[in-house]
């Protein structure tokens, strides 16, 4: 292949697509090209897509403009969720190049030819998602603090609001030995705080090809990695709740490793709408679940994902939603506007909930989230935490999050990048970060530098 080639990524999305995207680009290094950075002039720009935002379409052609600004002449190359969903579509946008399906997005380095521009519309390799049977290893080593490791991918659970089975394929899973390697690889290269992630890594074990399982569960893949890699932390990314399960939950209360944080979709607090959205659960056993954890560790985060609009969402029903978050001792909220979506059983359904409405019950989830963040910022006051610091200075400061997942601001202070440091929690500033208890001596960085 071609060397003396540059080539730049662009990244919508999930945990997932960042590692995917690093597969891919360390595929177009081994072949000889340059990475650099979207922004810059490149010969080759990649944008690996996202099908659940709702404006995938605009977001997408946005990112291609932004392309063709930075080089008229570049090849484009667009992969991903959307590229699988709506490569017709995809195809037509003006700069487009290269759209590559689900499965062909990881051997797009064989499908460059001469990297010429097209002059009508790109070409197009996609697949029937059904053949989107095989499990390619991924993991984000980009940023220095954290890394993305993706254990599984696809989904056999069919709500009814979801494109993510139509644009990833079925449930599958790496194997337990080939996870805990490429945990290793990660922590060897000085990373740490490992995130595992997947489209449902609770559905951990299953294999490729439709064959049933590994012989190895998502608990004992928790234990391998506590165990065989040396690293400071690890993360889960986000959970179903009727796959976190007792055993899961009281592991990692134990664990030096994994932190105490948990993020658990719940998607309505009513059980009528949860049934027209075919969810696995009933909202007394994510109820069940949420104190489960706090049982066992009073001050773990948990983080919640809810759909707010769902076709026959009442008022009540929503009521029933915002009473229920509001009750649990939760941290934040992920609030997401329902969206119809082509091919999915919900986009038919009857009593459609006006735009409007959609926005209101949003807004009102939102300042729940930021109530909820706040009180659960102002409990670990006084406390000591561990916090991983990153590895940017913002004019004198630093941020980390705590193992805990708060948000954390100090003085600047390259010794502590990328490190993990017990300190005290002092108060929540007018941005909402937590700061750090130090010496009345300490006025500026200099000082703190010298402590």
């Amino acid at each position: 292949m071609t060397s003396n080639k540059s080539v730049a990524f662009h990244t919508l999305g999930c945990k997932l697509n960042f590692a995917e995207t690093s597969t891919v680009a360390n595929d177009f290094i081994t072949k000889g090209f340059v990475r650099t950075e979207f922004s810059d002039h490149a010969d080759v720009y990649v944008i690996n897509t996202c099908s659940v935002t709702e404006n995938a379409d605009r977001e997408c052609r946005n990112i291609v403009g932004r392309a063709l600004r930075a080089n008229p002449d570049g090849f484009i190359i667009i992969v991903g969720c959307y590229a699988q969903l709506k490569p017709d579509q995809i195809m037509q946008m003006p700069g487009v190049d290269l759209v590559l399906g689900a499965t062909e997005k990881f051997n797009v380095t064989q499908f460059l030819g001469a990297l010429e521009k097209t002059t009508g519309p790109a070409l197009m390799h996609s697949c029937e998602i059904s053949e989107a049977q095989k499990f390619v290893s991924s993991y984000s080593a980009g940023d220095r603090t954290r890394a993305f490791l993706k254990v599984q991918d696809g989904c056999d659970y069919k709500c009814t609001y979801c494109t993510i089975p139509l644009a990833r394929g079925i449930s599958r899973s790496d194997t337990l030995n080939n996870v805990v390697k490429n945990a290793q690889e990660i922590a060897a290269k000085g990373i740490s705080e490992i995130v595992l992630t997947g489209v449902n890594v609770g559905d951990y074990g299953k294999g490729e090809f439709g064959n049933k399982r590994h012989e190895h569960s998502f608990l004992e893949l928790v234990q391998a990695l506590d165990v065989n890699v040396d690293v400071a932390r690890m993360r889960i990314s986000s959970i179903e709740p009727n796959l976190l399960k007792d055993e899961i939950i009281s592991f990692t209360a134990v664990s030096k490793k994994f932190v105490p944080h948990f993020h658990i979709p719940l998607q309505s607090g009513s059980d009528a709408v949860l049934k027209k959205m075919k969810r696995r659960y009933m909202t007394d056993l994510y109820i069940k679940r949420v104190h489960a954890i706090k049982s066992v560790d009073a001050d773990s985060c948990i983080g919640v994902d809810i759909i707010v609009g769902f076709p026959g969402e009442t008022e009540a029903y929503f009521l029933d939603t915002y009473n229920l978050l509001n009750d649990l001792p939760i941290s934040y909220l992920h609030v997401f506007t329902y969206s119809e979506r082509p091919n999915t059983a919900a986009a038919s359904m009857e009593d459609v909930v006006p735009i409007t409405e959609r926005k209101r019950r949003n807004k009102m989830l939102r300042i729940l989230s930021e109530k909820k963040k706040r009180s659960f910022y102002q409990s670990q006051i006084g406390q000591y935490r561990t916090i991983l610091f990153e590895n940017d200075n913002r004019e004198g400061y630093m941020l980390g999050y705590t193992d805990n997942y708060i948000r954390v601001k100090t003085f600047w202070n390259p010794q502590w990048a990328n490190k993990t440091i017990s300190a005290k929690l002092s108060e929540i500033d007018q941005d909402g970060l937590v700061t750090l208890e130090l010496p009345d001596h300490v006025k500026n960085t200099t000082d703190f530098l010298n402590l």
